[in-house]
């Protein structure tokens, strides 16, 4: 069987076994990245709580605090919207870089949490994730109408959680909590789906190189997937 790439290019022949193996490889890159991302914020998390030079640098300038969090911002978009051009060295120590940055914010669970709680909560968002993502990879159904709706979920949550911080009400809060974690439980599923629709788009296609730049795209996606709804669990375990 033979796919037509561009117009400028021939025609590259390629059988359903090799579009197959690329596919698996690059999927097993994407959360193989992932998970490397998570250990790595996770390392520094915990190195940064336990450096008391570190945590006063950060928490106690506000300037500082400020400038990783649009530096983290920064990362994010960067990313998103240079995936097409970046080389996939790049945009993968982008995302490593991120992930580091992400460490030293998170830092301070460790010390607002005790461990038990942090570690009941991450065994859970990982438990949740698994199934979840394994529902978005298997899925036939068509999630594009999703985007929107999940989009405006994530915009109104921010909003309300916003707004929490003068209201200061324990009902919403709890509201917001169960639906950011129904929030972020949907959005396993769609990136999920969105990835593996377009790897397979670009491994048919031949290009290696645009499967590893979607693959770092995908990693990026489903780490703040992760890394929000175990946020969210562990609000909810922490009030518990």
């Amino acid at each position: 069987m033979s796919y037509e790439y561009q117009k400028q290019r021939p025609v590259i022949p390629m059988s359903r076994t090799k579009i197959q193996e690329l596919f698996n490889a690059a999927m097993a890159r994407v959360y193989l990245w992932m998970f490397t991302g998570l250990l790595l914020t996770t390392i520094v998390a915990y190195i940064a709580s336990t450096s008391e030079t570190i945590l006063r640098f950060v928490f106690g300038t506000p300037f500082v605090m400020l400038g990783l969090f649009v530096v983290e911002i920064g990362l994010v978009i960067a990313i998103s919207a240079a995936i097409m051009k970046l080389s996939p060295a790049k945009a993968l120590t982008l995302f490593f870089l991120y992930a580091a940055l992400n460490g030293v914010t998170m830092s301070v669970i460790f010390l607002a949490y005790t461990s038990g709680t942090v570690i009941m909560a991450f065994g859970t968002t990982s438990v949740l994730f698994g199934i979840m993502s394994v529902v978005g990879y298997t899925t036939k159904s068509d999630l594009t109408k999703w985007g929107p709706i999940l989009l405006m979920g994530l915009v109104g949550i921010i909003i309300a959680s916003v707004a929490n911080m003068f209201l200061a009400s324990s009902t919403l809060d709890w509201i917001i909590t169960y639906a950011g974690i129904l929030l972020f439980l949907a959005l396993i599923v769609y990136d999920t789906k969105y990835m593996k629709m377009m790897t397979v788009k670009f491994a048919i296609a031949g290009d290696k190189q645009m499967v590893s730049r979607i693959g770092v795209l995908g990693a990026l996606k489903l780490y703040l997937d992760f890394i929000n709804l175990f946020l969210f669990v562990l609000r909810l375990f922490g009030r518990k």
